[in-house]
């Protein structure tokens, strides 16, 4: 109903409550919260078009910062823009103590439920549990019953969802113990909160999330059976397609961990070891987000690529240690709500401070009656959760669906579980330019350190993309909210709190680089460097191309044909203008913009631009968020311009122009900001080895054929320009154009960046300094070829390289030496890989998988 008129001109006009709905905002329908009116006030003195200001503010925040959420099955946008709504939910300081105590109890029963289960099972024998309502559930892993290492707390973290029904109490819809997600996500939102609404915030006392995060990390190292004083913490994700991969990523950032995934670990003697380029490193604590049944092929599912052969016997050595254990996944079990209540007064002696949603568990007959008879009225819930069977509705339901869930839940009614639909509360969003009431679910998280359980002041809303929508899920199209928790008093501490130590200055320490990093920073540079030398080749072309009306010379048509023919040869993508007929070359258009646009096609511009963001989001966990914003910049003009577009010819030019600047901050930024450790090494090695090998082939198919003086002054000029190198030439030489001097500048003058024995010269140094288990006795083998490359090019006259005859068509001494260095650089690249990054690749014999996330 609409709410009467009161000093709030945004609330009257557009904010309508609903009848028997709770609502955030309303104690009454005439009356605002009081924690709420000093926001209210704000947003009003603000005004609905500043408020949309700063919305925007906020999502093109979280798009620089690249804050992203997969969508499972949506191929064309993998990652999918995370979208905050400016208007935070908020809980007074009374209501939270509430609800904190709450969720401490919950975690530490559950907590208890899960050293029962995998332990002395007390409760399945005393009847406080039913058997099949644990041992069917595919969450309960018989194999790791025992291997629960001693510890104070073993479920490290935990997560409810709650909902708030019609009479205003806060309800458990279910709870999340195997690797909850979102975390990440509300700080990022706070983040982008705080940059957009830094004078309401600073006006309201709301409670940080500093020592959650400091906490958490604390947390995580007192886990560690070894290495105490420092112990390695990595985090496991799934990869870059899960859907929360961002936040794998942003976490493991954020706290310092490494980020690995399954191929990055190893057990060796019953024990998990990171393989870096520096060898193997002992791992101590791990926080998984990868399913528990994914993490060991050896002894959980056979088909995962995602785990660690031998994991699960790390464990029970305790070797390792995992957050969450694996097998905490039985504890998400629906089924087991009902019986929760029972099992606090068995553990505590005291009720629920929290109560869950009402639950029956179809595996008890008089339960299976009563859901069966009040589908329309139940929500419909698998003991487990499976994307292929969701939750269902019944008020939803045809009478054919009915029919066909009442015969599945017959014939096996342990697996089924019905929950009473409950009326989520509303909170006040801003959608479309207005505020409107949008359904709520509020995540919040809870961890342990030492025997204690803390909870983040705060959490991570979702609300209904929707009015009445009974799904909140961001697959669904959902949006989020910050959540404020506010307390007696303003507070002033920062997000983060550096951790401050007494006694003498630790020394640096740095995480080691994984085989899987170092291969993804490698092709980084390679398809960096691919990407600018076809975009600056292309961008000479149609440059050539505007030419030939304007000159009646056949020179310049010939240099045209010369240089599409070495935009093949650059790019590989044959047959392409090579042997092509003379139709093509007079009419390149098409063949131009496929080079520029084709994704599909490989060696194509836009494939090498896919395949540098790719490699870049394999690893965004090592990327400065400036750098990342460099990187998304790259990715989203070409998105927008290309992708998008239908793109013409005419327009290809600019783009390009575009494109080489961004390639170009890009390569400043990290060549200004990255540390001169392995990981930079393997960047640039990447970047000189192909930028060494484009050359080549540029010149192979250029300045290697013989060529008249007017067609080689064409060329030559071309040449330099697409190599950015006329300018060097003409400050250097201060002449016209000759092929001596030009080869002079491209191939041996180390002082030009752009030469090929500058990129030699570079990639003996990289080499020499990466790592080697042999120690420096002797020279490796891409030592030996860089060598033996470098010192051949250095050994040759510029001038003898010229030597021909009078009926020889091409300069067979200058392809000979080009050749010759280009089958050294690619044998080094193979020998690199073999030395660096085939160690980080297993043997396989079944498909990648992805595993189920916990959706958001």
């Amino acid at each position: 109903m609409a709410v009467p008129p009161s000093d709030s001109p945004m609330i009257t006009q557009f904010y309508d409550t609903r009848l028997g709905v709770y609502d955030e905002m309303y104690a009454t329908e005439h009356k605002v919260l009081p924690y709420w009116e000093h926001f209210i006030e704000a947003l009003d003195a603000m005004g609905g078009e500043e408020l949309e200001r700063r919305r925007r503010d906020a999502q093109r925040l979280l798009q620089k910062n690249g804050v992203t959420y997969n969508v499972y099955g949506d191929s064309v946008n993998l990652t999918r823009p995370w979208r905050l709504d400016p208007i935070p939910l908020l809980i007074s300081g009374e209501e939270w103590q509430t609800i904190e105590a709450g969720l401490r109890q919950r975690a530490e029963l559950l907590d208890l439920i899960l050293k029962d289960v995998y332990g002395s099972q007390t409760l399945l024998k005393k009847g406080l549990l039913p058997l099949d309502l644990v041992l069917a559930h595919p969450g309960f892993l018989h194999s790791c019953v025992g291997a629960l290492q001693p510890q104070p707390r073993h479920l490290t973290v935990y997560s409810a969802n709650l909902a708030r029904g019609p009479d205003g109490r806060m309800w458990v819809l279910a709870d999340r113990t195997q690797a909850p997600s979102g975390f990440g996500y509300a700080l990022e939102n706070r983040r982008a909160i705080s940059r957009v609404l830094p004078e309401v915030i600073r006006d309201h006392p709301v409670r940080r999330l500093s020592d959650f995060f400091r906490t958490f990390a604390a947390g995580l190292a007192g886990l560690a059976r070894h290495h105490k004083e420092n112990p390695r913490i990595v985090v496991l994700t799934p990869g870059p397609f899960n859907e929360t991969y961002f936040e794998h990523a942003y976490v493991a950032s954020y706290l310092g961990f490494t980020l690995v995934q399954g191929d990055d670990l190893t057990v060796r003697d019953g024990k998990v070891w990171l393989k870096t380029m520096e060898g193997l490193q002992p791992v101590d604590v791990i926080l998984r987000r990868l399913d528990d049944t994914f993490c060991d092929p050896l002894e959980l599912r056979s088909d995962s690529r995602l785990g660690v052969a031998g994991l699960l016997e790390a464990v029970r050595r305790g070797n390792v240690a995992i957050a969450n254990p694996l097998g905490s996944s039985v504890l998400e079990n629906p089924g087991l709500l009902p019986f929760l209540p029972g099992l606090a007064r068995y553990f505590f002696g005291e009720d629920l401070i929290l109560d869950s949603a009402a639950t029956w568990w179809c595996g008890q007959p008089r339960e299976r009656d009563f859901v069966l008879h009040n589908l329309d009225r139940l929500v419909i819930k698998r003991i487990y959760r499976n994307r292929a069977h969701g939750t269902l509705f019944g008020c939803n339901l045809n009478a054919k669906e009915k029919e066909v869930l009442r015969k599945a839940i017959l014939a096996k009614p342990y697996l089924f579980v019905g929950q009473e639909q409950i009326s989520f509360s509303t909170a006040p969003s801003f959608i479309n330019h207005r505020i409107e009431p949008r359904n709520a679910i509020l995540r919040n998280f809870v961890i342990a350190h030492g025997d204690d359980y803390r909870i983040m002041p705060g959490g991570l809303t979702r609300i209904a993309s929707e009015k009445k929508a009974l799904f909140v899920s961001n697959q669904t199209g959902g949006m989020s909210k910050d959540t404020w928790i506010l307390s007696a008093g303003a507070e002033s501490s920062p997000l983060f709190h550096p951790q401050t130590v007494s006694g003498p200055p630790l020394s640096a320490a740095s995480e080691p680089l994984t085989s899987r990093a170092a291969d993804n920073l490698f092709w980084v540079g390679r398809y960096l460097e691919r990407g600018e030398a076809t975009a600056r080749l292309l961008r000479t072309v149609l440059l050539k191309s505007r030419e030939i009306p304007e000159y009646e010379e056949t020179a310049h048509a010939d240099c045209l044909k010369i240089l599409c023919c070495a935009l093949t040869h650059v790019t590989a993508t044959y047959p392409g203008f090579v042997d092509a007929g003379e139709l093509l070359l007079q009419e390149p258009q098409a063949e131009l913009l496929s080079l520029a646009t084709d994704g599909q096609r490989p060696g194509s511009l836009t494939a090498n631009i896919q395949g540098f963001i790719q490699a870049a989001f394999n690893i965004r966990d090592l990327w400065s968020q400036d750098t990342w914003r460099s990187i998304d910049t790259i990715r989203r003009r070409w998105q927008q311009r290309v992708f998008a577009n239908d793109v013409r010819i005419d327009q290809l030019q600019s783009y390009l122009e575009e494109l080489i600047n961004g390639i170009v901050a890009f390569t400043g930024l990290i060549t200004e900001s990255m540390t001169r450790d392995n990981g930079w090494l393997m960047l640039d090695c990447g970047r000189r080895l192909e930028r060494a090998l484009n050359l080549i082939a540029l010149l192979r198919a250029t300045l290697v054929k013989r060529h008249d003086e007017a067609l080689l002054n064409q060329v030559l000029e071309s040449v330099l320009v697409s190599t950015d190198s006329l300018n060097n030439y003409l400050r250097r030489y201060r002449s016209a154009l000759h092929l001596p001097l030009a080869l002079d500048l491209l191939l041996v003058d180390t002082a030009h960046p752009r030469s090929l024995a500058y990129q030699l010269s570079e990639l003996s140094a990289h080499i020499a300094a990466l790592p080697r288990e042999n120690g420096k006795s002797r020279l490796s083998e891409e030592e030996r070829l860089i060598l033996k490359a470098h010192t051949e090019l250095r050994l040759c006259g510029g001038f003898e390289l010229l030597k021909i005859g009078d009926e020889e068509a091409a300069f067979s001494e200058l392809d000979a030496l080009l050749s010759g260095t280009a089958e050294r650089l690619s044998r080094t690249a193979e020998v690199i890989a073999q030395a660096y990054f085939s160690h980080s690749q297993t043997s396989q014999l079944m498909p990648a998988m992805k595993t189920p996330e916990d959706e958001l």
